[in-house]
This record gives structure tokens, sequence and C-alpha cells, in this order.
């Protein structure tokens, strides 16, 4: 088969992002641009403050996309863009810019489901191919999904409530470690102990798979009253360190759990929270104790990036699936139904 080239396009939260990648494997560019700095004065991701920076900056990482690559429209074989899940309104800047350069280019429209792009951020790094079982915990998602040799998506498990990213970012707001909250309490919990607190990991028996951290960011803000209320200093490093076992060992848990039930021999994990180093050796550790290959991109590619979402629509290229301008934003969106069939058809 020809080489096939496509420019990916991301922006479904705080980073707008573009991309060219060839035959989905060969990354020839990747422009991230962050907006932590912009979110940072409010404790978190704004959506309107999202939207109003991705329009502001998605012509230009484009444009700086394809320059770093050496690449033109003209060298182009398709454009792929997240439709969803993600902000509704970040992701309608991404899909209206998606839809315009296809219509004045002419080059084919794919929309790509944001995890899917996570999952094969895996085969950017590491050529991983299905079947593997995927492990993807971020701001906005934490998701156990058996990938079959066919490529088939199962979702085994989701978060109930917040996802394993959000958490870690209400919790360093209500020990005032800052924004984002994820690299805050790594880095506090190095100087503490794990042991100090025991918080609770919570079991859901009509949901073996699924996950749910409102009851553990709850605990800890329930120890910060309470020892503010007796006068005490509640101690920060081990308050971080403990609640950031407690989240590593449910997200273990459950994944050793689904490798067993689903005999995977391969485990990917992905997402922002995979840049934790302490739940990267812990997965590691298990997965060497089962005899399972252990695959986690660099962090550049566990954070969101259009690298990704290009070497996802090149995957749906293959397959001849395509959209068409009435494509639109989808706060959340079915894996499962996007796999199947292209997004305009769910």
């Amino acid at each position: 088969m020809r080489d096939v080239t496509v420019l990916g396009i991301e922006s479904s939260c705080d980073e707008t992002a573009a991309s060219v990648v060839r035959n989905g494997r060969d990354m020839m560019s990747s422009v991230v641009l962050s907006q932590i700095e912009v979110h940072q004065a409010f404790g978190g991701v704004v959506p309107e403050v999202a939207s109003r920076a991705h329009t502001e900056m998605m012509t230009r990482v484009i444009e700086q996309a394809l320059r770093d690559a050496k690449t033109t429209f003209s060298d182009l074989d398709a454009i792929a863009v997240t439709y969803g899940p993600g902000l509704v309104g970040a992701l309608f800047v991404g899909v209206t810019t998606a839809k315009s350069l296809a219509l004045a280019t002419g080059l084919p429209l794919i929309g790509v489901h944001h995890l899917a792009g996570h999952m094969v951020a895996s085969a950017l790094s590491h050529g991983a191919t299905p079947p593997y079982l995927v492990l993807i915990a971020s701001g906005g998602h934490t998701d156990l999904i058996n990938v079959l040799a066919s490529g088939e998506m199962v979702r085994l498990g989701k978060t109930r409530d917040d996802a394993a990213g959000e958490a870690f970012d209400k919790v360093a707001r209500a020990m005032r470690l800052g924004y984002p909250g994820g690299p805050a309490i790594s880095e506090a919990a190095k100087r503490g102990d794990p042991t100090r607190y025991a918080f609770p990991i919570a079991k859901l028996p009509d949901g073996p798979f699924d996950f749910s951290f409102s009851g553990l960011k709850s605990a800890v803000m329930l120890v910060l009253d309470k020892e503010k209320r007796a006068g005490k200093e509640s101690s920060i490093p081990d308050l971080a360190a403990s609640f950031q076992e407690a989240v590593v060992q449910a997200l273990c848990a459950k994944t050793e759990a689904a490798l067993l039930q689903t005999g995977q021999r391969t485990l990917v994990l992905a997402g922002g929270v995979a840049a934790n180093e302490a739940l990267r050796l812990a997965l590691r550790a298990r997965c060497d104790a089962l005899g399972v290959e252990f695959v986690v991109p660099p962090v550049a590619l566990c954070t969101d990036n259009a690298a990704m979402i290009a070497a996802a629509g090149y995957d749906r290229y293959v397959r001849g699936l395509f959209d068409d301008l009435t494509l639109t934003g989808v706060a959340t969106a079915s894996i499962e139904a996007w796999y199947a069939a292209p997004a305009t058809k769910q």
C-alpha cells in the first residue's frame, strides 16, 4: 500500500495540538500548545476560556505542524480530528477547523474518538498492535478497554464519578498544591509516608471493573477539615503519599482482575496519569508477576496530543471509514459505536 499521510487535530480539553503522521506510525511533526498557565489562576480548566484559547491558536499550531513536517496540504491524504468526548465548546473549535480545511482542500475527513487516540499512542512509541488490555487514566477518563485482535474495542469498566486525574486536581487544590494536581501531588508524595493515612478504595460489586474516586477525595478533605478543627497542621507530604497510594492500588487491583479475566498478555497504560511514576512502577510489578508485557508511551504521548489522533485516523483510513460535513463535537461518545461505524452514523 502506498504511503498515507494524515494531519491530526486535537482540542478536546486544554491542549491545542496538530501533528502530521505517515502510515499511522511515523510521527513527522507534533505541536502541542498547553493552556496550563492560562487555567492555573482558576485552579482548573474553565471551558469558555479553553474554547477561546483554541480559537486563537488553532491556525498557527496547524501551520507549525505542517512546517515542521516539511509538508503542505497537497501532500496529505486525510484530516483527522477529535470529535469527542471532551469539552463540547473546545471540540467544536477543532471539528469546525477540520471541516473547513476538508471542504477547502477536498481531503477526506475522519472523526476520531479521543480514547482511541490514547490507545494507539503505544503504537507510535512501541509499535504495539492488538490484542491488548488498555488502562486509560487521565483528567477526564478512567477506563479499562479490551482491544481484540480484530481491533474491536470493548469497554470493561469506567469511572462512576471523578476520573483519576480529576481527583488528583481536586485533592491538590484542597491541599493548596496548585494546578495541575497530578505532578504536584507526585512531587509532594516523594517526601511523605504512604501508610500514614488509611484511605478507602471503593468496591463496586455491580461493576467489578468500574472505578470511583469521589469517596477517596472526600476522605482526604475530611482529614484536612478534622485536623484544622483540632488545631493541628496537616502533613501535606503524608496526605499526598497516602492519597496517591490509594489511587494507585485501586487502578492496579481492577487492572489485574481484568487481565486475569480476559487472558490478555499485554497491558497498555495511557492518558495523562500514566506519567505518574508510582503508578508505572506498581503496574510494571504486577505485570512482571503475571508474565504480562507492560507498555507505556513516553510522557509526551501520554498527555493529549494530535499525533495519536492522526495515528487513529490512519487506522480509520485503511478501513475506508470517513465522515461528512455533518460531523460535530460530542461531549460524550461511545467508543464501541465509534469502532463499529463512522461517527456520523452513531
